[in-house]
């Protein structure tokens, strides 16, 4: 009989953590060198192609060959880009091109670039683990941006046929016409889309961000778009400056866990929403208990997107630094809370990040 040799259980689990430690390495590099690749536009200028070399690809895009040629090492050793060693090219696989550009259904590159983005802030953020406070929201310049192409991905494309249908009437109503507010609108382009699709209906967006608004301001004028407006405004005192009874539909998009008040704005919300009024909320899809979040397909990714953005530019505020994983349980106790009585909990086939909730007063 032979012998079998078996490590211990505990030098077992060391390898085998070991191994994922530096998988994840190499995985958070292959995150790193797909943003700029996003961002550079390499991806979109090899799609559908035949094999280039680095030097035509770096023509093509417009860029220097140097920065190409190793970069396109690193996607051949992360197992992106196929290579053809003889003839010195690349070529990037239809089936990836589909995962990394805008032909396919999902460009998920464009999240590739929360890695970097993040990074950029560490310095801050270990600070704040040690004196606490939190990292402003002007750390963060290409945030809103980031954020625009992440909705337009999970919010755009189903706005119409999955999202707004979850309240049975609502498009109904907003093709005769009804008073609309999205809180924490962000650049506003689910706005947009709606201004563009009800024009018999009036529209207006809040956020913080002076950037986006001015964004979001530019889009509508150049789309003549005078059912639209957008504010800069501080939410934290929604609450009390909320107009009562002044709107028929309230949205808002990811945009309560990061507030610094997000009870006084669900407060705010409810108390601006006409008798009849809905308000619609897309939000994480989490557990407000941490071992309850361990299968969650994007579980470790949010928790990091929370510690280095969405609960910290709440604690710059002074404000609650709710979190990104809130969670389920915590976000049905704050709308009760808020007043809401009639709630409704939806996921949609194509989003796995997020909850929708209907509400109504």
């Amino acid at each position: 009989m032979c012998n079998v040799h078996t490590l211990p259980a505990t030098e077992a689990d060391s390898g085998a953590f070991e191994d994922r430690l530096v998988n994840a390495l190499n995985e958070s590099g292959l995150m790193l060198l797909t943003a700029i690749g996003h961002r550079t536009g390499l991806f979109e200028t090899l799609a559908g192609q035949p094999p280039l070399t680095s030097r035509q690809l770096a023509e093509r895009a417009g860029l220097d060959e140097r920065y190409v040629r190793e970069w396109l090492g690193g996607m051949v050793a992360g197992g992106v880009i196929d290579t053809e060693p003889a003839a010195g090219t690349y070529r990037l696989p239809d089936v990836h091109a589909d995962l990394l550009t805008d032909r396919g259904p999902a460009n998920l590159a464009v999240y590739a670039q929360f890695i970097s983005l993040l990074g950029s802030v560490e310095d801050d953020v270990v600070r704040c683990f040690r004196e606490g406070g939190g990292v402003p929201y002007s750390c963060y310049p290409r945030f809103q941006e980031v954020m625009a192409s992440d909705s337009g991905q999970t919010v755009l494309p189903a706005l119409f046929d999955a999202i707004l249908p979850l309240a049975p009437g609502l498009a109904e109503r907003l093709e005769a016409g009804i008073r609309v507010l999205d809180c924490a609108c962000g650049r506003g382009r689910a706005l947009l889309a709606m201004a563009e699709r009800y024009p018999a209906s009036r529209f207006v967006g809040y956020d913080l961000s002076e950037q986006a608004i001015a964004w979001a301001r530019e889009q509508a004028r150049a789309a003549g778009l005078d059912n639209l407006a957008f504010e800069v405004r501080d939410l934290s005192d929604f609450d009390v400056t909320a107009e009562p009874g002044a709107f028929d539909l309230v949205t808002t998009f990811d945009g309560i866990h990061d507030q610094a008040q997000p009870r006084r704005l669900l407060a705010g919300i409810h108390r601006s929403l006409a008798p009849d009024g809905v308000y619609l909320v897309q939000d994480i899809h989490a557990s407000s208990h941490h071992h309850l979040d361990r299968d969650h397909p994007l579980g470790t990714m949010l928790y990091a997107v929370s510690v280095s953005h969405c609960m910290t530019v709440s604690l710059s505020q002074g404000g609650e630094g709710l979190g990104t994983m809130w969670g389920r349980e915590r976000a049905l106790a704050y709308l009760e809370e808020a007043g809401f009585r009639d709630i409704r909990v939806h996921q949609l086939e194509h989003d796995i990040q997020n909850d929708y909730f209907v509400c109504r007063p």
